[in-house]
């Protein structure tokens, strides 16, 4: 009896320091504030007998609540790797969003909500490949060179998101069923490449190729950046082959090519920035309805560090829409953004934040708005009029 408990000690021992060669780490952020935000309900869009049309909507949208996430996305993660020998290891990310204001996310019985998660293999001298839900090359590239680091109201972010672009610090900007590959850093230089596989049936669920393609809703992306000593830059190419609206022929299908640069330069008492980019649809004049156009936005900002640990945040951002103006509803308006944000660091760990978005929308251009907006409507952004959005929070990082 006492040798089988000791062989048994001796299998305990031996099982945790196998486990011990994997190294995970639980991580987090828990993000919420309150938000005001008000602006005339101006032009909207309504569906007449199937057909989209202009009217006029009387009265003012009106937010006032909490939201989460606002200067980062709330978020609980598991990161871990393994050591497999000559320098190669096995990695896993599983990180999903958490809206704490409304208790959705992870233990909600609608199901988890990933932000990313993926597993792969990496080596110190050839990079990294990985598979599953992933962030594309664009979603760095806007963090790093947006003034507020791709927060949820910063001018850039939104009107990325509102007007449908993937170079986004958003969710378009994660992709599913992706395969990547990450270089290794070479003197500042780094790339990385996916490519996200469509996996699109048809009608009948099948993947019959008479009706569908391996191609179809497919996307692929390269990003290159530099990062050495103040200096910044990143150059993105993203794009979407064969895009097959919900219900539509696949004469109805259309690609769509995005591009992005921004840099970013520290001066020590002030960082500045700025981007472009753009996005071209193929045939966007078969599509007014599903609101895909051409577009280009750009944004300049700067960072202001003040006192012992606080920052002021300032960005400008305009979004301008080429859409087709014999459409029903053409969308060939601007659409602007300034933003004024205050940050102070209360610990290592935790900050409060403090801030003011305008926003303006041409009566052609979207429904752009910081706290909920969209491309023809949103909740509180509305086309033809401004926006204006006080909030403040804190975020806690784990």
């Amino acid at each position: 009896m006492q040798k089988k408990l000791i062989a048994l000690a001796v299998a305990s021992l031996a099982s945790g320091a196998a486990f011990a060669q994997t190294n995970v780490t639980m991580y987090g952020i828990a993000d919420a504030g309150y938000a005001y935000s008000t602006g005339d309900a101006g032009n909207g869009i309504r569906n007449v007998a199937g057909v989209p049309v202009r009217v006029n909507v009387p009265g003012t949208n009106t937010f006032s609540g909490i939201v989460s996430g606002i200067l980062s996305g709330s978020r609980l993660g598991f990161r871990g790797e393994e050591a497999l020998g000559n320098g190669l290891k096995a990695i896993f990310t599983l990180e999903y969003s958490l809206n704490i204001d409304n208790n959705s996310g992870v233990g909600n019985t609608g199901g988890l909500n990933a932000r990313q998660q993926y597993v792969g293999l990496s080596g110190a001298t050839w990079g990294t490949v990985a598979l599953g839900r992933q962030y594309s090359p664009g979603y760095q590239a806007t963090v790093n060179n947006d003034p507020m680091g791709g927060a949820l109201v910063e001018s850039q972010s939104f009107l990325s998101a509102n007007a449908g672009y993937t170079i986004t610090p958003n969710s378009p900007a994660r992709w599913d069923n992706a395969l990547t590959y990450t270089s290794p850093n070479w003197g500042g230089f780094s790339a990385k490449a996916i490519y996200s596989f469509g996996e699109t049936t048809d009608a009948a669920g099948t993947y019959n190729d008479k009706n569908v393609s391996v191609t179809d809703n497919s996307k692929w992306a390269v990003g290159a950046n530099y990062a050495n000593g103040p200096l910044n830059v990143d150059l993105v190419y993203q794009a979407r082959d064969n895009i097959r609206p919900s219900g539509t022929l696949a004469i109805n299908s259309f690609d769509t090519q995005e591009w992005y640069i921004g840099a970013s330069f520290d001066l020590k008492m002030v960082k500045l920035m700025g981007s472009w980019q753009g996005m071209n649809v193929s045939n966007s004049s078969r599509l007014i309805n599903n609101s895909q156009v051409d577009s280009q936005l750009w944004q300049v900002g700067a960072v202001i560090p003040v006192l012992a640990a606080s920052n002021i945040h300032l960005g400008y951002a305009q979004l301008m829409m080429d859409g087709n103006n014999r459409a029903v509803v053409p969308l060939t308006g601007d659409s602007q953004s300034a933003t004024l944000a205050w940050t102070t660091a209360l610990s290592k760990r935790t900050t409060f934040y403090a801030g003011y978005v305008w926003a303006s929308n041409d009566k052609k251009g979207i429904a752009a708005a910081p706290v909920g907006g969209g491309l023809l409507t949103g909740a509180i952004g509305s086309r033809g009029e401004d926006n204006n959005t006080f909030l403040a929070g804190i975020r806690h990082t784990f």
